[in-house]
């Protein structure tokens, strides 16, 4: 077994996931807020289960689910949650989003998404890396119509996408009713593009929380934000 990833609350093996631990995944396990006290999150297409785990330290909700497609990730995910503090609070179905949907018993307060993110056709050479990396495994109309079912009527859906899909994500998401609450635009210096897009979502409409978030000043040196958003988790922040 390889090393695990050690972050200071608990740790997650990553040799059998095609997506390894990344910045995208850690941003949004520690952006997403969680004021609202929900009792009930669902993780979409959860990986390692890194971002349920960061919830599951963030907050006391008894009813942490997550769904993974790939079967070796889905076993991975599940180890992970085990070995963890809140084995008790975490759970990981082998499943598609179909699936939820069409089996929901209660809606969710929470749901948080990482999704495959590469609509052009990338090949990599690794068919596991490539369909968690592209957005034909679960394109983003698909997984907003999911949400829109699965979500409770108060609840609150929460995303990182690529910037340049931001727009199209938006207006994919109003037109089931879900609008922009927080809006967090990432870079990685100070003088580069904007990259991701984070996105949290309601039934409510309101005026949008809008701000921008850097990552580094220059190579391995954190801005203050970046390292107040995410000291809790990294061992050196």
């Amino acid at each position: 077994m390889s090393k695990p990833f050690k972050f200071k609350e608990f740790s997650i093996q990553q040799d059998k996931c095609a997506m390894k631990i990344g910045t995208d995944g850690v941003l949004l396990g520690a952006w997403t807020s969680v004021e609202a006290k929900p009792n009930t999150i669902l993780d979409i297409g959860a990986g390692t289960g890194l971002i349920a785990l960061m919830l599951a330290q963030r907050c006391d909700a008894e009813n942490i689910e997550a769904i993974e497609i790939d079967e070796a990730a889905y076993e991975q995910c599940v180890d992970n949650f085990e070995a963890s503090p809140w084995a008790d609070r975490l759970f990981c179905f082998h499943a598609g989003l179909d699936e939820l949907v069409d089996e929901i018993d209660e809606p969710y307060d929470l749901i948080v998404s990482n999704p495959p993110f590469y609509s052009e056709d990338v090949s990599s050479g690794d068919v596991s890396r490539d369909l968690a990396r592209q957005n034909t495994a679960l394109p983003f109309k698909e997984l907003l119509q999911g949400v829109a079912q699965l979500l409770a009527p108060s609840g609150s859906f929460a995303v990182i996408i690529p910037y340049k899909e931001e727009l199209q994500f938006i207006d994919l998401a109003s037109q089931l009713g879900l609008y922009p609450q927080h809006i967090t635009r990432v870079k990685g210096t100070p003088s580069s593009g904007i990259k991701r897009s984070l996105l949290q979502f309601s039934f409510n409409k309101k005026e949008v929380l809008k701000d921008e978030l850097t990552i580094e000043v220059q190579r391995h040196q954190y801005t203050e934000a970046y390292s107040a958003l995410t000291k809790e988790f990294y061992l050196k922040m």
